[in-house]
């Protein structure tokens, strides 16, 4: 029996033993955000030394988004049959690889490789983390394991830039920051190397794992591609895909619609997307609580989503006096992020026993849809002057992700209420 198991069966599980675990998750997650990062803040170096239009630097994004898509998908199997903790380590790598070729590209396509490297070591980072964090940290704590999850990916956004920039700024050099980018994650790889017995998601198989796992030996072994038959899985995939696009609208697009609706300057309509990062990390610290005190997790996110859409809404109106229509906007990502938690336990119960990686890479992979299609429709909204669209678009694909939530919970009730349910392998 492995230490972890033993702990469950004790009752006795050192809060140390899943501090641990979470942190190192956390780490891990946080750096897959900053290179969501690495290029985009080295725009104006680039256009400056190369004469790229913003339009071929958005390929560039586009190439990451549609690498690391289609690979989370794909990466959950991967996971579910070799473990998680090599396919971590084989990311991170990835990121590494993606600084150093960033830092010495001489043209256009260096650059798109440096973006398809960073793309291909972000896909695997959900059904990784997730595969770890259900199978390592015991059931009491997962709630806040989920919270220390999603912000560390919020600190993740919010720190590249910083560092990117100011690096660039500092040096005079976007090729010196995408270096020091590359030793940043030499650095969390050499972190999650020295503490690899804390990642190890093939010891320490928990009380709430160990049950599902031992009704899926009963049932009959299913197609590696049963998963897919589920419609809580797709319901799933489509609320990432709605409050992706949600969050790609304020990320993008509203700084500048806050400046031409009420002619605030960019200097601080820009600190709409770190107000709305800070306060989603704030409410992830608060959902992790609620996380272990709800049955319902599907009313927490529609509360929580519908109060955003509303304060959304409320700002696409124009009513408002300038300050505190940016104030509102910040104030909605506090909704999002305190319905972040109970989000990803929803996906955990909805994922049969054993298919934990193919089910979180392939709900995850919705968010890298999102961003990928949506972007391109709110800049047009922009382009055209539709600025009021970006926060009622935001607010209604946030109005639809609850819809999905909805869905998925009800279709978790109808399958707890029903006995001797067989599962998914």
């Amino acid at each position: 029996m492995t230490s972890a198991s033993s702990g469950t069966s004790s009752g006795a599980v050192p809060f140390r033993q899943d501090a641990r675990t979470i942190g190192l998750v956390g780490l891990a997650h946080g750096s897959s955000h900053f290179f969501h990062m690495l290029l985009p803040p080295l725009f104006p170096w680039l256009i400056a030394e190369f004469g790229f239009s913003y339009s071929e630097l958005g390929v560039l994004v586009s190439v990451f988004f549609v690498i690391s898509g289609v690979g989370q998908a794909l990466s959950g199997f991967l996971v579910d049959r070799v473990g998680a903790r090599p396919v971590m380590f084989f990311a991170l790598s990835s990121f590494a690889a993606s600084g150093l070729v960033a830092g010495t590209a001489q043209g256009y396509g260096g650059l798109v490789v440096a973006a398809a490297l960073a793309g291909l070591g972000n896909a695997p980072f959900h059904p990784v983390d997730f595969t770890i964090l259900n199978k390592r940290v015991s059931p009491q704590r997962l709630g806040h394991g989920f919270a220390v999850h999603g912000i560390s990916g919020n600190l993740g956004w919010a720190t590249a830039p910083v560092f990117m920039a100011g690096i660039a700024t500092a040096t005079g050099s976007w090729r010196t920051a995408s270096l020091c980018g590359a030793a940043f994650a030499l650095l969390v790889l050499a972190i999650m190397v020295i503490n690899r017995d804390a990642l190890d998601d093939r010891q320490g198989e928990w009380a709430h794992q160990a049950k599902g796992a031992a009704s899926a030996q009963a049932a009959k072994p299913e197609h590696p591609m049963a998963f897919l038959k589920l419609p809580s899985v797709w319901l799933c995939f489509s609320f990432f895909f709605w409050s992706t696009c949600a969050l790609s609208a304020i990320q993008s697009f509203a700084s500048p619609a806050l400046q031409s609706m009420y002619g605030l300057p960019l200097s601080l309509t820009a600190m709409v997307v770190t107000g709305y990062m800070l306060c989603g990390a704030g409410g992830m610290v608060v959902g992790g609580f609620l996380v272990g005190r709800v049955q319902r997790l599907e009313k927490v996110i529609s509360v929580c989503l519908l109060g955003s859409a509303v304060l959304l809404a409320l700002v696409g109106t124009g009513l408002l006096p300038g300050i505190a229509a940016l104030v509102v906007a910040s104030i909605a990502g506090l909704g999002t992020g305190l319905a972040g938690p109970s989000r990803d336990m929803l996906i955990k119960r909805a994922a049969p026993p054993g298919a934990t990686g193919r089910v979180y890479g392939t709900v995850y992979s919705g968010l890298d849809l999102g961003f990928c299609l949506s972007a391109p429709v709110f800049g047009a909204m922009l382009d055209h002057g539709m600025t009021s669209g970006i926060f009622f678009g935001s607010a209604a694909t946030l109005a639809l992700s609850v819809v999905s939530a909805a869905l998925v919970g009800v279709g978790l009730a109808a399958r707890m209420a029903r006995p001797a349910a067989v599962t998914v392998g």
